[in-house]
């Protein structure tokens, strides 16, 4: 390829409100100075108050996205975020093996809102399908707990716990998000197979905070398109994501959760 243009590729659903799925991943990786392609999963119906619809695309046609995108870019890096269903999770995993590629994991399975966007029957496929192609999944702590099968951790000793079981499903890595605990700070645990590292933060009460999984896990994706190693591509990403999150609430988009500002740096004024 001629081009050496950084590039990302998104699979997730569309959010019409603008502020998580697709729409968020893109302007992350935008943001952050990588070209972004996308295949879609699903289209929803949302705003910032909540879901009303979800209609999901034919795994033929998510992947027929996916091998248009890889059969011609110079794709470094891959984000999988919503796959509402056991068909679409496997016909990501089908295409992601057939051109040999590994991703960036989301597993997206409640929305901010409390909607919940992953049907029961697609769990199973997203564990045996999707994680085991995972060079890193970034579950929150609820996500986690369904994942590994254990309540939701209540303290570090816990998250490590679970994102060692997590391991044991096929992820290379696993970022447990502390973003649902408790405490002054939101300290997110990076755990391989040899080692644990602590990204800490200050916990923000906001109440702009939708898209927030999507624009962390895009956001590592975007530092790995970049060639960055795994555990400074986190760090940037945590970085980015406090700065968007800081600098979202001076947004007034919408009656509900608006969003983070994926742009911050450009307009809106600095976090």
């Amino acid at each position: 390829m001629r081009s050496t243009t950084p590039i990302a590729l998104t699979i997730a659903g569309s959010d019409s409100g603008g502020g998580a799925g697709i729409q968020a991943d893109l302007k992350t990786f935008s943001a952050l100075g990588v070209y972004g392609a996308s295949a879609i999963t699903a289209v929803t119906a949302q705003n910032t108050r909540g879901v009303t619809a979800v209609e999901d695309l034919s795994p033929a046609m998510v992947e027929a996205q996916i091998d248009a995108v890889l059969s011609d870019m110079a794709v470094g890096a891959i984000k999988v975020g919503m796959v509402s269903r056991a068909q679409t999770a496997r016909a990501v995993a089908g295409a992601l093996r057939r051109h040999g590629r590994r991703v960036v994991l989301d597993p997206v399975m409640v929305a901010t809102s409390g909607d919940r966007l992953l049907r029961a029957d697609a769990v199973a496929a997203l564990v045996f399908e999707l994680l085991p192609l995972a060079d890193l999944a970034t579950p929150n702590l609820p996500e986690a707990a369904i994942l590994s099968e254990s309540p939701v951790a209540g303290d570090e000793t816990a998250m490590i716990a679970q994102g060692r079981r997590i391991l044991g499903l096929g992820a290379r890595a696993v970022l447990m998000k502390g973003g649902h605990g408790s405490g002054p700070d939101s300290t997110d645990l990076l755990v391989t197979a040899e080692t644990v590292d602590r990204f800490p933060a200050p916990r923000l009460a906001l109440s702009n905070d939708h898209g927030t999984g999507c624009t962390l896990s895009a956001a590592v994706a975007a530092g790995l398109a970049k060639g960055l190693p795994l555990r400074e591509a986190v760090g940037e990403a945590k970085l980015y994501l406090g700065a968007a999150l800081a600098a979202g609430e001076h947004l007034r988009i919408g009656g509900g959760r608006g969003p983070v500002h994926h742009f911050h740096r450009w307009w809106g004024g600095e976090a």
